[in-house]
């Protein structure tokens, strides 16, 4: 198969700090999968690096066969990306701020685009409001287009559903499932455990920056296990507790 994000000892310090430590993993193309660890276990770290928004401090990754390091603006012009924080620009209308999208990404015919996404997260009745007026949640709608505008073949979310209502939360679910059976992959970062079984196929540990576990969701699910208790049973028993 082929892999769209391969990283080999991938490592991230701030000062003293090691926030990602010697970790190597590849995702397969058509992957729906899961960067699972507690909170500060390196997970939104990992991701700016394999975006290019973090220099690694040592190891490689390559993202769709460019290196992180040396094609930084390419990888993120090809992928789509939702930071945990959702930050559009304050001073733009939600519209205008897919309209700057859409020119940054040369994207044409941008005004259908954009309608059907505030049709799909039902907020067209905030398109034309500035993003600092804008609920938690609308901001992460507004972010989530963006990413998914140009139509990418590999999209990097942290933390994918945190601000969203439960029937937000099944509508995004469902776009998720159904974008990787078109032949995409989605790479998500996520410390909830019961998103990762319902929509994840693959799924890799971090604890305190350590890679402790990759794996399939099925071989826990096919021995009646939830992925809860395994990974808690994991990170009890990690030796980097």
């Amino acid at each position: 198969m082929t892999k769209v994000i391969a990283a080999q000892n991938l490592t991230k310090s701030f000062g003293e700090t090691i926030a990602v430590n010697n970790v190597t993993l590849s995702v397969e193309k058509g992957s729906l999968f899961g960067l699972l660890g507690p909170n500060g276990s390196g997970k939104t770290t990992m991701i700016k690096m394999l975006t290019g928004q973090f220099r690694p401090t040592s190891g490689s990754a390559t993202v769709l066969d460019l290196d992180v390091v040396q094609n930084p603006v390419r990888v993120r012009e090809l992928v789509g990306i939702i930071p945990e924080q959702e930050t559009p620009p304050s001073f733009l209308t939600s519209i205008e701020y897919l309209h700057f999208v859409g020119a940054v990404r040369k994207i044409p015919d941008i005004d259908e685009k954009a309608a059907w996404w505030f049709d799909f997260l039902d907020f067209k009745d905030k398109r034309d409001i500035l993003c600092k007026d804008l609920s938690r949640g609308t901001r992460q709608k507004l972010m989530f287009a963006q990413a998914f505008l140009h139509n990418p073949t590999l999209a990097l979310i942290d933390e994918p559903l945190i601000n969203f209502d439960p029937i937000m939360q099944r509508t995004v679910k469902d776009f998720l499932i159904g974008y990787v059976r078109k032949g995409n992959t989605v790479f998500i970062s996520t410390h909830i455990l019961e998103i990762a079984e319902e929509i994840c196929s693959e799924f890799a540990i971090l604890h305190k920056g350590n890679l402790i576990h990759t794996g399939t969701v099925a071989e826990i699910t096919t021995k009646n296990q939830h992925l809860e208790e395994f990974f808690l049973s994991e990170v009890k028993s990690s030796a980097y507790v």
